[in-house]
């Protein structure tokens, strides 16, 4: 199986504080990589370094078989905190500017809106749509370009029971669709759900990477994990 992204001693520092510490981490391809840990944990921090907001202090990332670079940017999509929408601006007039900032066509704005389920919004402000379709909508733009891996950080947070099926839902048909996902969460139901591998990360460690044995007790290997390694008490 190959690795989409790889990353070699990845470390972080902010002043004194050492927040991700010589993390290597395998991303197969065409794959669902839940990154599960606590708050705090670095979880963020990560998916800002492999999206190009915050930078490495050292090590390195590799993509697509070679060294990381801003232009497989191109190539990755991404919805990390809030996604960031225009709320006086329609859906499609949202990705009309993402598509045009990106150089993107914009034939695809339609089937954007259509894959992740709010082609029907018309004239409706982004201002006036739920949480769950603004997390939809958020999706639709990482999604412009058609990016080999997508980067979703806490998707489900603040949705109910519905939303979150329905972006359960979303992401299995894009992972269908040939679209790698990494997604972090602390919603373990769900990662039993949706992910194929998981890693698990605590006070800037990997602890843990392993493709997801469905018959285990995620939320077991969870906590024996991070309490084996002094992340949280026992």
């Amino acid at each position: 199986m190959t690795d989409l992204l790889v990353t070699n001693k990845l470390t972080k520092k902010f002043k004194d504080q050492t927040v991700l510490d010589r993390i290597n981490m395998h991303v197969p391809e065409n794959k669902v990589y839940c990154l599960l840990g606590p708050n705090g944990a670095g979880k963020t921090t990560l998916m800002k370094i492999l999206t190009g907001i915050v930078s490495a202090t050292s090590g390195t990332v590799t993509f697509a078989g070679h060294e990381w670079s801003r232009h497989d940017l191109t190539a990755i999509g991404s919805l990390i905190e809030t996604a960031p929408l225009y709320g006086n601006l329609t859906a499609y007039e949202n990705l009309q500017v993402v598509c045009r900032l990106r150089g993107v066509a914009e034939t695809e704005i339609q089937s954007i809106l259509t894959t992740v389920g709010i082609g029907n919004t018309g004239k409706k402000l982004t201002k006036n749509f739920s949480l769950g379709m603004k997390e939809r909508l958020g999706i639709g733009l990482a999604l412009v370009g058609k990016p080999k891996l997508l980067i979703l950080d806490e998707p489900t947070n603040g949705l109910d029971p519905l939303g979150i099926q329905q972006l359960r839902n979303l992401i299995a048909s894009l992972k269908d669709s040939g679209i790698t996902i990494i997604i972090s969460s602390h919603m373990l139901s769900e990662v039993e759900r949706l992910a194929d591998n998981i890693g698990i990360i605590g006070n800037g460690h990997l602890l843990l990477e392993k493709p997801l044995d469905h018959a285990e007790n995620l939320e077991q290997l969870f906590n024996d994990t991070l309490t084996k390694a002094g992340a949280i008490n026992a």
